[in-house]
């Protein structure tokens, strides 16, 4: 007993120096020889997403968003009850939470680690936050947007108008524009991606449900979730490159492509959950 009492104290003090440096490492000064040909990359990809999205939301809103929406069965319609369970995989609160219960396991798990599992939890670790990171930042960046554009939903005032605007109302009722769940489902398809390429159809295939879901269920024009993805894969993509310019999880090629460092295999963190040394 007296020996465990010893030792809380000293699993705490590492639980917290990991928890403290997991997020020093985002402050630290950018370190990578090639961070300005990446910066200049990406914002090249912005601005090219931007111009070619920015020109479909406005043609959407003034060609289809009043279609489609009075061809979506009516709000509340019970046997759309599914879809009210499904769209809930591209909440932002629940992909959150979700994201920093598994991060704040792997620092927990880490703390008590040595050697090769340590490093190979810190690792996963890096990831997840990445991930949190990158599903956060655009989700704070859509909030300010939905409230400064104030873009009613689709049917408040009781007519298909797609230019019902209050800005700076906040209201739920006028908290249409940009989509809130294809920021994140977008943003969350991105950064998965970005880490792990082989899993890039099956992310796009979610990202795109999310966004159906939200059209079907009258929550959303057509034009609000294509602003959603738009927010949320820039918003990925500026946390991607502030984690490449300090070298976590991220490599900085020539030509300033961002690649992804090799992570732990998912075979060797199954002999660290089970207690087996790594190789």
């Amino acid at each position: 007993m007296a020996a465990k009492r010893a030792a809380s104290p000293h699993y705490l003090g590492r639980f917290f120096g990991t928890l403290v440096a997991s997020f020093a490492q985002l402050v630290r000064s950018p370190s990578h020889s090639r961070r300005a040909e990446a910066g200049r990359a990406a914002a090249r990809h912005a601005l090219w997403l931007i111009a070619g999205l920015g020109a479909a939301i406005i043609a959407l809103m003034y060609l289809f968003d009043a279609t489609e929406i009075r061809l979506m069965p009516p709000r509340g319609t019970p046997s759309l009850w599914w879809v009210r369970i499904l769209t809930d995989f591209g909440k932002t609160l629940y992909v959150g939470w979700t994201l920093f219960g598994l991060m704040a396991l792997v620092l927990i798990a880490s703390a008590a680690a040595r050697g090769t599992a340590r490093s190979l939890l810190l690792g996963l670790g890096t990831r997840l936050q990445f991930l949190l990171c990158a599903v956060v930042t655009p989700a704070l960046v859509g909030e300010v947007l939905k409230w400064a554009v104030g873009r009613g939903r689709p049917f408040v005032g009781g007519e298909a108008n797609p230019f019902n605007f209050s800005h700076f109302a906040d209201s739920e009722a006028f908290a249409s524009f940009p989509s809130g769940h294809a920021n994140t489902a977008f943003a969350l398809a991105f950064a998965v991606s970005a880490l792990w390429p082989q899993t890039r159809w099956f992310m796009l295939a979610y990202a795109l449900i999310i966004c159906a879901t939200r059209l079907v269920l009258l929550a959303h024009h057509p034009s609000d979730v294509v602003a959603g993805a738009l927010v949320g894969v820039i918003g990925a993509m500026i946390v991607r490159y502030w984690f490449a310019a300090r070298r976590l999880g991220f490599a900085i090629e020539r030509d300033g492509t961002v690649v992804a460092l090799p992570g732990p295999s998912l075979e060797r963190l199954k002999r660290v959950a089970r207690g087996a040394p790594g190789p």
